[in-house]
């Protein structure tokens, strides 16, 4: 995502993909998420593993975090707040983030990287704990899954039930999913690659 006045007024190139954040061109001019403060950070990190496998990733992170400097940001809504103020021209956070605030008439815009757009998704499961299992567990699975999902897709646009759908401009255009499951185990794994180039 970046700030397109921002963009304009300091003669930058509207970055392609999130590699390019890390171009010498923004020094000081990003704002990403760090992976131990939000798991939007491991959405970036998926998407570059994905793309330069995990040696590349280290090189690519040890730029962008050059380039952020004290904007490597603890929460994931960090990086849209900074760009929406112009604190800085480009960043990575959630894309719906950005087509909000486009839509909004505010000086920010999007790309859908190279590298693609990866998300997560939550879960609810009701574990069967025998004669200890509350019987009313099931239906608070249920009642969140049927009355809650319509309210949550409008704050995460990532449809996941047959028919749903989200507006055009919620679709994005590079859609993956990332090669392993997601484990904690993975968490901390890609966690650690991120600590190690700071």
């Amino acid at each position: 995502m970046y700030n397109s006045d921002l963009i304009s007024k300091n003669g930058l190139s509207v970055p392609a993909s999130i590699k390019d954040i890390g171009n010498s061109e923004y020094n000081g001019l990003v704002s990403v998420v760090d992976p131990m403060g939000s798991t939007t950070a491991w959405l970036m990190v998926q998407a570059l593993i994905s793309e330069y496998d995990e040696g590349g990733t280290a090189e690519v992170l040890k730029n962008i975090y050059k380039n952020a400097g004290p904007h490597l940001e603890l929460s994931g809504s960090g990086p849209i707040k900074k760009i929406r103020s112009g604190e800085v021209a480009v960043g990575f956070g959630l894309r719906h983030q950005a087509v909000r605030d486009k839509k909004k008439g505010l000086p920010v815009d999007f790309v859908d990287p190279v590298e693609g757009n990866f998300a997560l998704t939550e879960s609810v499961a009701v574990i069967n704990k025998g004669k200890k299992t509350n019987p009313l567990a099931m239906e608070i699975a249920k009642c969140i899954i049927e009355n809650s999902r319509k309210d949550i897709i409008k704050d995460y646009p990532v449809v996941l039930y047959e028919g749903e759908s989200v507006e055009e401009e919620n679709r994005a255009t590079n859609s993956r999913v990332f090669s392993q499951p997601l484990t904690t185990e993975l968490l901390k794994a890609h966690q650690q690659l991120s600590e190690s180039v700071k």
